[in-house]
């Protein structure tokens, strides 16, 4: 399998960490990172934790949300939910938190620009 999790193909992989699900993310934005660094050697981007269900959620969520919904309409079920959005902004699919990223790769190939 080619590697598809870099930049340079066209894929950008983003991570937002929350703490809304039984507290999983308790820790300061550089103690979440250092823990993905090291427990699941996470390169990717990683921002600050947000809030992705309820009045607070970031806009970038209440965005995804309306444009997929899944099991539980439009509210985020668990960390690791996992969205798939084209160069244009829009939303191809929403995978569910025990989806792993090898099983996206089918639809993630449809979208590069070059797929030889």
């Amino acid at each position: 399998m080619r590697n598809l999790f870099n930049q340079p193909q066209g894929l950008e992989i983003l991570g937002f960490p929350c703490n809304q699900f039984k507290h999983q993310e308790p820790g300061d934005n550089n103690e979440i990172q250092e823990f993905c660094r090291l427990n699941y050697g996470v390169t990717f981007k990683m921002f600050a934790k947000v809030d992705v269900n309820g009045d607070d959620a970031i806009p970038l969520y209440r965005y995804l949300q309306k444009q997929e919904s899944g099991v539980l309409g439009d509210k985020i079920k668990w960390n690791f939910t996992k969205f798939l959005v084209d160069i244009d902004g829009n939303v191809v699919k929403r995978y569910a938190p025990t989806t792993k990223p090898s099983k996206m790769q089918e639809d993630i190939v449809s979208l590069l620009p070059n797929r030889t």
